[in-house]
């Protein structure tokens, strides 16, 4: 067995910070995990309000900001099925779950979740999951 470098122990305190941040809605900590220039990409139509690029800091709070408002409080879920960190990369593979706060749709999806540390800060995140379902039940 090969012990991790200090790159990966850096990616996953990181990882485990951000996944803590996120999962108490805490936008402005989130985005105090990342860098002041970054790649952030989440695909998605126009029906979903919080996807595209981002490239600076203050648009991860901003994301979330967006996105959380957009279904019912308390009828969301997050699971992570696996985390997968290698230097300065990181992949989640998770599953989530939201109920639509405008039309009632149950949403369900898998997800990857690809972060990249450099100098012990995020400075890519990228998302990918089912666009069309999640543009489906945005749509009334």
């Amino acid at each position: 067995m090969t012990n991790p470098t200090s790159n990966e122990h850096t990616t996953e305190s990181l990882l485990t910070e951000f996944l803590e941040r996120v999962g108490a809605q805490d936008a402005k900590g989130a985005s105090e995990l990342f860098a002041g220039e970054i790649d952030w990409f989440v695909p998605g139509s126009d029906a979903v309000p919080w996807a595209g690029h981002r490239t600076k800091r203050e648009h991860v709070a901003e994301y979330f900001q967006t996105m959380w408002p957009t279904f019912v409080p308390g009828e969301s879920s997050a699971s992570v099925d696996k985390v997968v960190v290698s230097g300065d990369d990181a992949v989640i593979f998770s599953r989530f779950g939201h109920t639509v706060a405008k039309n009632g749709k149950r949403l369900e999806t898998a997800v990857a979740i690809h972060l990249t540390v450099a100098n012990g800060e995020f400075v890519r995140m990228h998302l990918y999951e089912d666009t069309l379902g999640v543009h489906h039940a945005l749509s009334d």
